[in-house]
């Protein structure tokens, strides 16, 4: 993770950070998840994990990390995660006054130095409502079959977004307050973070892009997503979305 101070926050995300909240859904991530909350505490105005039914000690660990902490006593699934974590940002619970929430993925992906590029792409395009992180432009250590997979996958949700979205599988985002307004959920694992991107399009909104880095450990566990099960699920979510019930805006 790159090595982060107070003179380059100030300067790269501004004094306000754009109003900053960290949104990061956790299965079992014990073991990864201190040092990215540590790392994300001192400039961010708030992190929340919602812990998707750990049973690692994934909540004790992101609370000692200085992170809020919302916990589904049993796993809902990524897309849940997401889901209820922004919810419970908007809300009164919180302190939250701004407009963008980050999401990042719990296992160290996620360089969270990179939130500089993904806010500076916000403050240089304030029409942007959604800001995708993309590898594709340096894939670096991707396994080839994700790299290819995410290739295909993203032309076909760029297609049907009618907008360019050259990473779609990408979990690292800035998302504006908006979305929630046109993206309501009807998956909730994998799938969801594609659909939030279809919906907002078709809402009106323009997706942005900003590059970020590959990282991939060695000894990093497996994706979680099943080749076979998640991959019915999102061609049988693609289907719904290519033909809409009549009436149905999205």
């Amino acid at each position: 993770m790159e090595m982060l101070n107070a003179q380059m926050i100030e300067t790269a995300l501004g004094p306000d950070g754009l109003g900053l909240w960290a949104l990061i859904p956790a299965y079992n991530e014990a073991e990864n998840l201190g040092s990215l909350i540590q790392t994300l505490v001192p400039f961010v105005q708030g992190v929340l994990v919602v812990d998707d039914g750990s049973d690692d000690g994934t909540d004790v660990v992101a609370a000692r990390a200085g992170a809020h902490v919302l916990r589904h006593p049993m796993n809902r699934g990524k897309g849940a995660a997401i889901w209820n974590g922004l919810r419970h940002i908007l809300s009164a619970g919180t302190s939250f006054e701004g407009n963008w929430i980050a999401t990042l993925d719990a296992d160290g992906q996620h360089d969270p130095g990179d939130l500089i590029g993904l806010v500076a792409t916000a403050r240089a395009d304030p029409g942007l409502r959604i800001i995708v992180g993309s590898r594709m432009t340096d894939p670096g250590s991707m396994p080839l079959i994700r790299y290819w997979t995410n290739r295909f996958t993203s032309s076909r949700i760029s297609k049907l977004a009618g907008q360019a979205i050259p990473d779609s599988q990408c979990g690292y985002r800035l998302i504006h307050r908006d979305c929630l307004r046109v993206w309501k959920p009807t998956v909730f694992r994998f799938d969801s973070e594609t659909e939030m991107l279809i919906h907002a399009s078709r809402g009106g909104m323009r997706i942005g892009s900003a590059r970020i880095r590959t990282i991939y450990r060695e000894g990093m566990r497996p994706s979680r997503i099943h080749p076979v099960r998640d991959s019915l699920r999102y061609f049988q979510m693609m289907h719904r979305l290519k033909h809409p019930p009549e009436g149905d805006g999205r």
